[in-house]
């Protein structure tokens, strides 16, 4: 029995060439169809494996395996029919035949997949998140996700209640560096998503905060008009990424406008700022208000 044991465990783990097929079932993000394939296809082909994962992929009554296709890779044979050119096989053989496998060439013929047409909406991923940074560390700008939309598929009157998928509570912690990394998707209850997990981007770098008192200036004055704020001049912070390129407040302009001075009731105008470098991370104007008034015949 020990002789026997031994000769089998030699010989599983030898490496052989064979003939294998797995059932497979597609899932993709087909414009208005399930994501889910209705039947399954057996992809067979000739590979080269350990006597381990041959003994593993010969099994009877295999569970067909679930496998992510990308819909670019998918070739409309019918209105609800799709299938996969064995060419393009060779991108999903590690998901369906196993990484320590080494697809040889493809015996059966392009696969066929059927995905039913269901209602569907294309809508926006926000992240749910709870972020805290080192000391003098921000984020350089919001939350990046990929894919930042998905589409939604279900009952019609039920997508018409949705306007937005989130994410799962991402949390993080004293950042001093940029991260990324996945987090699940929130499924509404009854209906289904064309991906179920996306990346996060968090971008995070050092800062300074600078602070300046800078003169309001006034713009699209009428001729023969003079408009004057009060107070004439506003306290700005800046938060630059550090070390800053350059002083930021010699091209900084503050301006209240004439025309919207017009449309004001009681005379009150926001205060703007030119458009700033791409180094500065935000901008606070205080107060953000002026009162304007307006000379005419001067």
């Amino acid at each position: 029995m020990l002789s026997a044991g031994i000769w089998l465990i030699h010989n599983l783990s030898q490496t052989y060439v064979s003939i294998v097929s797995v059932p497979v079932q597609a899932r993709s993000s087909v414009p208005a169809h399930d994501p889910l394939s209705i039947n399954e296809a057996t992809v067979t082909a000739q590979v080269r494996a350990s006597g381990y994962s041959l003994l593993s992929l010969s099994r009877r009554h295999k569970k067909a395996k679930v496998v992510d296709f990308d819909s670019a890779d998918l070739r409309q044979d019918a209105p609800d029919s799709y299938s996969c050119q064995n060419s393009t096989m060779i991108k999903y053989s590690g998901a369906i035949f196993g990484e320590r496998v080494s697809v040889e060439s493809f015996v059966s013929d392009a696969p066929q997949f059927v995905f039913q047409q269901v209602a569907f909406r294309k809508l926006p991923v926000r992240s749910v998140a709870s972020i805290s940074y080192a000391s003098q560390y921000t984020a350089l700008k919001p939350m990046r996700l990929q894919p930042d939309s998905v589409y939604v598929y279900g009952d019609p009157t039920r997508l018409q209640s949705v306007t937005k998928i989130l994410t799962k509570p991402v949390d993080l912690s004293l950042l001093s560096s940029s991260v990324h990394g996945k987090v699940k998707l929130d499924v509404p209850a009854g209906l289904k998503l064309s991906e179920q997990e996306v990346i996060y981007y968090q971008d995070v770098t050092r800062y300074v905060e600078l602070r300046s008192e800078v003169k309001i200036k006034t713009v699209n004055v009428p001729d023969g008009m003079k408009m004057n704020s009060l107070p004439s001049s506003a306290e700005v912070v800046l938060r630059s990424v550090f070390p800053v390129p350059e002083d930021p407040f010699r091209e900084l302009d503050l301006y209240v406008d004439y025309q919207e001075y017009l449309g004001s009731i009681n005379g009150k105008c926001m205060i703007h700022s030119n458009p700033l470098p791409s180094w500065i991370i935000s901008c606070s104007i205080e107060p953000q208000f002026t009162d304007c008034i307006v000379l005419s015949n001067f």
